[in-house]
C-alpha cells in the first residue's frame, strides 16, 4: 500500500514538473513574441493566423494511373523513341525482309586476262610466257583496256547483242537491283558498270573481270562477249602498230629510192659529159702514153745527137728530126697538162673542161654518194622485210588463262552485308540527329 502511494506521488510530481516545463516555455515565446513585436512597432497590431492550404479535388479529374517509370519520362524522351522507331527500327526491319525475301538472286561470271608482248624474244615455258616483264607498252594497253570495258562504247555494244533491259529486267517485286525500261544511254552505263567489275594488278599486268547477272549462262555469255571485245580491241592496237612501222620502213625505202635515183642520174650526166667510163682508167693510159712519148723523145733525141755527130744543121735528116722532138715535146706537154700539170685540156681537147685530177675528184664524189646511197637504200630494204616480217606475227596478244566460269550457286546480293550496312547507317544518322539536338538544347 505504500509503494503504490509512493508511484502516486511521483507521478503527480512529474505531472506537475511537466506543466511547470510547458508554462516556462509559453512565457518564454510570449516574451520572444512581445520583443519581436516591438522591434517592429507593431505592439498594438492583432496577429493574424495563417489557414491551412486546402487541396481542391475537381470533380471530374482521375487520379493519374501510369506507371511511375512512364511519369518520369520527359516529352523529349517519348519523341526520340518514336523517332529510333519511325527512323531505325522500322526502315531496319523493311530492309532486313527485303533483302532477306524479295531481292533476287544474282550470280556472277569470273574471267582473268593479260595483255602481252612477244618483243624482245619468246618464253621457252608457260610460265614464262605469263610472268615476263612487257613493259609499259602492255601497262598502258592494259588501262586502255580496262577503260574500253567501262566505256559507254562497251555498254551501247554489249546492248545491241543482249539487250540489257531484257537480261537485267526485274526479278518479282525486286525493283531495286533491277534495270527499267527505254533508258538512255547514261543510265544504262551507270548499271552497266554496277554489274561489271574490273581489277587490274600493276605488278603482274592480270586483269579481272567479275559480270553479274541473274542468270548463270547470261552472266557466262556476257563475261565471253567482253572478253571477245576486249581481244578485238588488243588485235586493233596491235595492227595499228603494225602499220605504222610498216608506213614508216617504206617511207625510208622511197626516200632511199629516190637518193639513189639522183646519185646514178648525177653519175650518168658525168659519163655524158666526159665521155668515159672511169677518168681513173683514162688517167692509166695517159700514164702509159706520156711514158712512150718521152721513151721515144729519148730516141729521137739520140738519133739527132748522133746525126750532128756526122752531118750539118742543115742537112734533111737534122732538120726532120728536129721537127719530130719539136711534135714530140709539144704532145707530152699536152698529155701533162691533162694530168693535172696546170693546163685545162679535156680528153676531147676542150681547154675549158677539167684536167684528169679534177675529174677524178669529181667522179669520186658521185660515185661516192651513189655508193651510200645504195648502202642506204639496201638497209631500207632490209627494215622493210623485217618490218614485213613481223607485222605478219601478232606483237601484242591478250591472253586469257581463265575462261568465264559458270557458277552453281547465288553469290549477289550479300543480304547479311547490305542488312547489317543499312542498320549501322540508319544508327549512326539517328545517334547523330540526337547528339546534335542535345548539343542545341544545352546551348539554348
Amino acid at each position: 500500500m505504500a509503494v503504490s502511494n509512493d508511484a502516486a506521488v511521483n507521478r503527480s510530481g512529474s505531472a506537475h514538473a511537466d506543466r511547470n516545463i510547458a508554462t516556462a516555455k509559453g512565457d518564454a515565446k510570449s516574451k520572444g513574441i512581445a520583443i519581436l513585436e516591438g522591434l517592429l512597432g507593431r505592439g498594438n497590431a492583432s496577429v493574424i493566423p495563417l489557414r491551412e492550404p486546402q487541396v481542391r479535388v475537381l470533380p471530374h479529374e482521375k487520379p493519374d494511373a501510369r506507371p511511375k517509370w512512364l511519369k518520369k519520362l520527359a516529352i523529349r524522351h517519348t519523341v526520340i523513341a518514336a523517332s529510333f522507331l519511325g527512323l531505325v527500327a522500322l526502315p531496319a526491319a523493311l530492309a532486313s525482309l527485303y533483302m532477306a525475301f524479295i531481292a533476287a538472286d544474282q550470280y556472277h561470271s569470273t574471267t582473268s586476262f593479260a595483255v602481252r608482248s612477244i618483243e624482245g624474244g619468246v618464253s621457252t615455258d608457260i610460265l614464262g610466257m605469263f610472268t615476263q616483264a612487257s613493259g609499259g607498252s602492255t601497262v598502258s594497253d592494259s588501262y586502255i583496256l580496262m577503260d574500253y570495258i567501262l566505256s559507254e562504247r562497251m555498254a551501247a555494244d554489249a546492248d545491241r547483242r543482249f539487250k540489257l533491259e531484257d537480261v537485267y529486267a526485274t526479278r518479282g517485286l525486286d525493283y531495286f537491283y533491277g534495270i527499267g525500261a527505254d533508258l538512255p544511254i547514261e543510265d544504262k552505263l551507270y548499271y552497266w558498270r554496277d554489274m561489271v567489275n574490273v581489277n587490274f594488278d600493276l605488278a603482274s599486268g592480270i586483269m579481272q573481270v567479275n559480270v553479274k547477272a541473274f542468270d548463270p549462262k547470261q552472266a557466262r555469255e556476257i563475261a565471253r562477249f567482253v572478253v571477245d571485245q576486249s581481244d578485238n580491241l588488243v588485235n586493233s592496237l596491235s595492227l595499228s602498230a603494225r602499220n605504222d612501222v610498216l608506213r614508216a620502213a617504206q617511207d625510208e625505202v622511197l626516200a632511199g629510192e629516190a637518193r639513189l635515183s639522183k646519185a646514178r642520174a648525177g653519175l650518168r650526166d658525168y659519163r655524158d659529159k666526159s665521155q668515159e667510163i672511169s677518168p681513173e682508167e683514162g688517167a692509166k693510159l695517159a700514164v702509159q702514153l706520156i711514158g712512150g712519148l718521152e721513151e721515144e723523145l729519148t730516141k729521137l733525141n739520140a738519133d739527132l745527137a748522133a746525126a750532128k755527130s756526122q752531118m750539118g744543121e742543115d742537112t734533111p735528116r737534122i732538120r726532120v728530126l728536129k721537127t719530130r722532138i719539136g711534135s714530140l715535146e709539144q704532145q707530152l706537154t699536152v698529155e701533162r697538162q691533162r694530168l693535172g700539170a696546170g693546163g685545162k685540156t679535156s680528153a676531147a681537147g676542150d681547154p675549158d673542161g677539167p684536167d684528169v685530177a679534177g675529174r677524178i675528184a669529181e667522179f669520186e664524189e658521185l660515185e661516192t654518194e651513189r655508193e651510200f646511197a645504195e648502202r642506204a637504200y639496201t638497209a631500207a630494204l632490209g627494215s622493210l622485210e623485217k618490218a614485213r616480217i613481223e607485222a605478219n606475227n601478232r606483237q601484242r596478244y591478250l591472253a586469257l588463262f581463265i575462261e568465264p566460269t559458270l557458277s552453281e550457286m547465288a553469290q549477289y546480293p550479300s543480304r547479311l552485308l547490305n542488312a547489317l550496312l543499312v542498320i549501322l547507317g540508319l544508327l549512326f544518322a539517328w545517334g547523330i540527329g540526337v547528339m546534335s539536338y542535345y548539343n542545341i538544347r544545352d546551348r539554348a
